[in-house]
Parts: C-alpha cells; sequence; structure tokens
C-alpha cells in the first residue's frame, strides 16, 4: 500500500530480493541429495514414517530380519507388519496407525486377554486382539469400524459383533501395501 511506483516493476528491490531463493536463512548452502545415497536414504526414511518408528527401533528390526533365513528386505517388512499398532489399525479398530497406537498406550486394546501397553509388540498367528470390555473403549472402536465393517487382509480375521480380531497367518511380502524397494534399504543399512 506504501510501496513506490518503482515496487510495481520487475527492478524492486524487495521483491527481487527473495525471487529465486528458497525459504531459510542460508538458502546457499542448501545442495541436492547425492544419487545414491539420497535414494536410499529417502527409502528407509518412507518405511520409517510409514510405520512410526524410530531410527533405533528400525535397525533392531534390520538386525533381527537379517538373522532370519531368507530374503533379509522381505523379513524386515514382515517384521514391520506384525506390529500391535499396525494390526489393530488393519483390523479396523482405528482410523490410523496414530489412532491405533494411542488406544494401545490408554488400554483400549487386549491381547490375548490381557491388556498390552506397548505399541511396538510383535504378534504371533493365533493372537487374539479385542477391544476392552469397557462401553468407551468399545465405542471407539464401532466408530472406527463405520457401517459395513473393514475388509481385512486374509492374513486377519475379524468377527464385527464381538469386536475381536485373529491373526490366523503371518504376512507375505504382498500384504505390504507401500511401493518401497526393500533392497535399497537393505544395501543403507548394510553400510
Amino acid at each position: 500500500m506504501l510501496k513506490g511506483a518503482r515496487c510495481e516493476t520487475a527492478k524492486c528491490a524487495m521483491e527481487r530480493q527473495w525471487r529465486n531463493k528458497p525459504p531459510g536463512m542460508h538458502s546457499w548452502r542448501r545442495k541436492r541429495s547425492s544419487g545414491d545415497f539420497g535414494v536410499r536414504l529417502r527409502e528407509k526414511q518412507k518405511v520409517k514414517r510409514y510405520y512410526g518408528v524410530f531410527e533405533r527401533q528400525f535397525m533392531n528390526y534390520f538386525r533381527k530380519a537379517e538373522r532370519t533365513k531368507g530374503n533379509t528386505g522381505e523379513a524386515l517388512l514382515v517384521i514391520l507388519e506384525r506390529r500391535l499398532d499396525n494390526v489393530v489399525w488393519k483390523l479396523g479398530f482405528a482410523p490410523s496407525r496414530k489412532a491405533a497406537r494411542l488406544a494401545i498406550v490408554h488400554g483400549h486394546v487386549y491381547v490375548n486377554g490381557r491388556r498390552l501397553n506397548r505399541s511396538s509388540y510383535s504378534v504371533n498367528v493365533g493372537d487374539r486382539i479385542s477391544a476392552k470390555p469397557s462401553e468407551r473403549s468399545r465405542n471407539f472402536v464401532r466408530q472406527a469400524f463405520g457401517d459395513d465393517g473393514p475388509s481385512v487382509q486374509e492374513w486377519l480375521q475379524v468377527d464385527g459383533p464381538s469386536l475381536e480380531g485373529k491373526v490366523v497367518a503371518l504376512p507375505a511380502r504382498e500384504h505390504v501395501q507401500i511401493p518401497v524397494e526393500e533392497q535399497l534399504i537393505i544395501e543403507m543399512c548394510s553400510r
């Protein structure tokens, strides 16, 4: 409003100063990530953010996957897929992974009839996951279910009226729905 007539042209000092620079004080220091390292790092960060794990947890899962027989990348994704917060979300007990994690920490989820408040718990075949018998917990799960009920993958089974789910098999690589190249993650973590 109080700008001079010069600021309406391309010669304006105030406008030109920020025209081709990204935001931040040290924009001249920003560099693009290097080719191979940046691609591998991006894949690893994608998986970490998808499942909501930190670096130390992720490296522990990687070491556990290394010790298993077979493909390390597939084993890593299967281990991450078996986390309790992921299973609760896939059963439809919560609208998102973060909500599932919160429900677990607040004690709304029971595993094999016992309250479990660790979202990193790794489920096994035959485990029964249910809502806490209180009305508040059951309403939370019913709200997440919706009208038609959840559509679950074949390694899980859900019983809508009793608000209970069961792990009938271990997940396979094709059950992981994120587009990720696990080989790049293994190359990154093996360095």
